[in-house]
């Protein structure tokens, strides 16, 4: 197989394993939003279960005032009718004292018993409405598991697709590239293979050493961009004629740190000397 057509095959197979990546990681995902709206729904109910606490709290409250209500009412109207059966000032003084004391007693109860309804019926208010978004959450919930399967359902068959269109296009390309290719489709966002234009990498837009561009250019081996690993391949440009150089003048990704001292040397040197003629 001619290397034109691997690298053909390969922007196929880049297609096809985007599509399928980008299904699988939504497909990963999809439970997640489904857990989110559980989630939900567990800090509702908790809400709901410890208002329902306060209610039955107050419950008991109201019910304890309103008995100390009754008794202060009662302890009252029996100090009144023992009026009419008084003999002294003392006795007088005593029930009259009784009165009073079982009044504000009841006026006070009275006003905490009020207290302990408002709150009552604030509490009944809102575990209504607790009551009903559950209910709600309930609901859009069990509907969402429903289409959360057809959904999975429906991205499984495409993923499945793809694969028969994946399985068609491998044969005769090297395993060791597939993986490697795979791998780059997933972390560099859908693209494996790119051009090379004017010496510069498309993928990463890194300029590339000369002799390693012409080496692309030549397309007899699958050639990895060694900054961003994705595939190389030759596009033509304008200008290609020049940007084409000889193995000598190229140089290599090494060379990049291996220039001679004395070059820069000689490079002072010349600086000098333009910078002596101009004081001239």
């Amino acid at each position: 197989m001619v290397m034109e057509e691997v690298f053909e095959k390969l922007r196929t197979l880049q297609d096809i394993l985007s599509q399928k990546i980008s299904l699988e990681q939504e497909i990963e995902e999809i439970p997640k939003l489904l857990t989110t709206q559980e989630e939900l729904l567990a800090r509702l109910k908790k809400a709901f279960i410890e208002k329902n606490q306060e209610y039955e709290k107050a419950r008991t409250s109201e019910a304890e005032y309103r008995n100390l209500l009754a008794e202060a009412e009662g302890a009252r109207e029996k100090a009144e009718k023992n009026m009419d059966s008084i003999n002294t000032q003392r006795e007088y003084e005593a029930l009259d004292k009784e009165i009073r004391d079982a009044s504000e007693r009841e006026q006070q109860y009275r006003k905490d018993l009020q207290r302990e309804e408002r709150i009552l019926s604030e509490l009944d208010e809102q575990m209504k409405q607790n009551a009903a978004l559950i209910e709600q959450q309930e609901k859009e919930l069990e509907d969402r598991r429903s289409g959360i399967q057809a959904e999975i359902s429906e991205k499984g068959s495409q993923v499945k697709t793809l694969q028969k269109d994946e399985d068609k296009l491998v044969p005769g390309l090297d395993p060791e590239v597939l993986f490697k290719f795979e791998r780059i489709i997933r972390n560099k966002m859908g693209r494996g293979i790119v051009a090379i234009k004017g010496g510069v990498c498309m993928g990463c837009h890194m300029i590339l050493p000369a002799q390693f561009a012409n080496t692309v250019r030549e397309g007899e081996d699958i050639v990895f961009c060694p900054y961003c690993s994705r595939i190389l391949f030759y596009e033509e440009s304008e200008g290609d004629d020049q940007e084409y150089f000889s193995d000598d003048d190229a140089g290599s990704l090494a060379d990049l740190d291996d220039m001679d001292d004395d070059e820069y040397d000689e490079d002072d040197e010349d600086d000098e000397k333009v910078s002596m003629d101009y004081e001239e």
